[in-house]
């Protein structure tokens, strides 16, 4: 891969990360999941799954990678709508 599109693609996905008050970085899943040119949500679940098993089997705390959370998007006519997301970090 050129130099170039490996320098794009690491700051489009740095611009993605989030920052907890307690200053741990994170990425939203459902962020990650458009950047890595998954189309569907049940398809990047389905990473998601693998990614923690991988965890997992390298003896590390999958809580401490993967929090299941709530965020909250805009729909039309100004509701909003509470859908399910990951938080997950290095």
């Amino acid at each position: 891969m050129k130099e170039e599109i490996v320098e794009a693609l690491t700051e489009n996905f740095e611009s993605h990360v989030q920052q907890t008050h307690s200053g741990v970085e994170f990425w939203f899943a459902r962020d990650l999941q458009y950047l890595l040119g998954y189309s569907k949500w049940d398809n990047f679940l389905n990473v998601i799954s693998k990614a923690k098993t991988s965890c997992e089997v390298s003896r590390y705390e999958v809580l401490d990678h993967f929090a299941d959370v709530g965020k909250t998007i805009n729909m039309p006519k100004g509701a909003g709508k509470e859908i399910h997301d990951i938080m997950l970090t290095l």
